[in-house]
C-alpha cells in the first residue's frame, strides 16, 4: 500500500492567505484574548479582500496587519503584481451574528460550541512526532525550501512551492520512500539543470535523511520553468489546504477550516484537543494508532457524538475508555491548551501537528 501527501510553502496563494487570516486574529487576540473572529481572506493579483465577522473591543490597523504579513512571507517586489507595499485592500467586515453569540454565551460565559461541526484528531507511531510520514516528510522539504530561500542558500528561490511525498507501506509500517515532486518558484536567471542540481544533491538527502533512496523517482518543476508564482498569477482562499493542514489523505477530515478563527470555533480548537488526546492514547501504549473523532451542536456545551478508532493496532474499547475521560467542553478544551492568547499565525505554514511548541502537542508535564 502507498500514501501520498503534499505539503506548500508560506508564499502558496492560499497559505497567504491563511497567514493573513491568521494575523489579523493575533492582533486581536493580543489585545483582547475573548475577541470573537471569523476572517476570511481572498488574494488575487493586486487586491486582498478581508472579509467575516468580528466582535472585540479590541482596535487593529487591519491594513497595516496585512502588509506586514505580506512582507513577512516575502512578497516585497514593488514592481510584482503582488506585494506588501502594493496591493489594495477590501474590507468586508461585520459583527458577529446576535444568535451565535447568544448560543455560545450562556449566562456570560463561553462554553457552547461556536458551530456544529465535527473534528478529527489523530496519531500513530510512523515517527517520533506521532504523525503519518508522507505528511510530515512533506512539510519538512516546503520548510526547507523556504529556509533556504531566507538564508540566501538559494538565492534564486522564490516563495510559492509545493512537495508532494509517495511512502510504501508494509501493513502499518512505513518501508520506503518511493516517489517525490518538487515544485519550487525560482527567478528567472536559475535554470533547471541548477534547480535540479540543488533538489536532488542538497534539499532531498538533507530532509530525507534515512529514508534518501537512489532508487526514489524524482520530479522537480515537472510543468517546466516556474517563475511566475503567489497570488500575483493564482488565487489564494483561506481554508483550502485543509488536508496539508491536518495529517494527509491518510485519515478523513471534518471539513471545517482553522485559519482566521478565534477559539470559540470547535473546529479550530476541538480538532486541536483531539489531536492532544489521540497523541496521549498512542503515548500510553492502547493502540500504534488512533483517530479520535467528535461532533457538536452549535451553542451545546457537550459533544453531541464522541468514537475512537485504533485501525486494528490497538484495544478498541480501551481507547475508547480512555478518551471518555476528557472533558470535550469547549471552555475546558480552551482552557486546558491554554487557546485564548495570540499565537496562532505560528500555526499557519507546515501543519498544525507534529511541530514543537504547541500546547497540543505537548504531554501534560513536559
Amino acid at each position: 500500500m502507498n500514501q501520498t501527501a503534499e505539503s506548500v510553502t508560506e508564499g502558496h496563494p492560499d497559505k497567504v492567505a491563511d497567514y493573513i487570516a491568521d494575523s489579523i486574529l493575533d492582533a486581536y487576540m493580543a489585545q483582547d484574548p475573548h475577541a470573537r473572529v471569523a476572517c476570511e481572506v481572498l488574494c488575487k493579483s493586486g487586491t486582498v479582500v478581508l472579509a467575516g465577522e468580528f466582535t472585540s473591543s479590541a482596535t487593529v490597523d487591519q491594513d497595516a496587519v496585512v502588509r506586514d504579513a505580506i512582507r513577512q512571507i516575502g512578497y516585497i517586489d514593488e514592481t510584482a503584481p503582488f506585494s506588501a507595499d502594493g496591493v489594495d485592500i477590501i474590507q468586508l467586515i461585520t459583527r458577529q451574528a446576535e444568535e451565535i453569540r447568544q448560543g455560545v454565551d450562556r449566562d456570560g460565559k463561553d462554553f457552547g460550541a461556536g458551530d456544529q461541526g465535527i473534528m478529527i484528531g489523530y496519531a500513530s507511531d510512523d515517527s517520533p512526532e506521532l504523525m503519518p510520514l508522507p505528511i510530515l516528510l512533506a512539510h519538512r522539504l516546503t520548510e526547507r525550501l523556504a529556509a533556504d530561500r531566507r538564508q540566501k542558500r538559494a538565492p534564486w528561490l522564490k516563495p510559492d512551492g509545493k512537495a508532494q511525498v509517495t511512502v510504501a507501506y508494509e501493513g502499518d509500517t512505513p518501508a520506503a520512500v518511493t516517489d517525490v515532486i518538487v515544485s519550487a518558484q525560482h527567478e528567472e536567471s536559475a535554470p533547471q539543470d541548477q534547480i535540479r542540481g540543488y533538489v536532488e544533491g542538497e534539499l532531498l538527502p538533507e530532509v530525507l535523511g534515512q529514508w534518501m533512496d537512489e532508487t526514489i523517482r524524482i520530479h522537480v518543476n515537472p510543468a517546466g520553468s516556474f517563475v511566475h508564482g503567489g497570488p500575483g498569477v493564482d488565487c489564494g482562499l483561506t481554508g483550502r489546504k485543509n488536508i496539508a493542514d491536518t495529517y494527509g489523505p491518510t485519515v478523513p477530515h471534518g471539513g471545517g477550516s482553522f485559519s482566521g478563527k478565534d477559539p470559540t470555533k470547535v473546529d479550530r480548537s476541538a480538532a486541536y484537543f483531539c489531536r492532544y488526546v489521540a497523541r496521549r492514547a498512542v503515548q500510553s501504549g492502547i493502540a500504534r494508532r488512533v483517530l479520535v473523532r467528535v461532533a457538536y451542536a452549535i451553542g451545546e456545551p457537550r459533544p453531541v457524538a464522541l468514537d475512537v478508532e485504533t485501525f486494528g493496532t490497538g484495544d478498541e474499547a480501551a481507547a475508547l475508555d480512555f478518551v471518555q475521560r476528557y472533558d470535550f467542553r469547549p471552555a475546558s478544551l480552551i482552557d486546558r491548551l491554554r487557546l485564548r492568547r495570540a499565537g496562532y499565525r505560528a500555526t499557519t505554514n507546515y501543519g498544525h501537528f507534529g511541530r514543537p511548541g504547541f500546547t497540543w502537542e505537548m504531554t501534560p508535564g513536559v
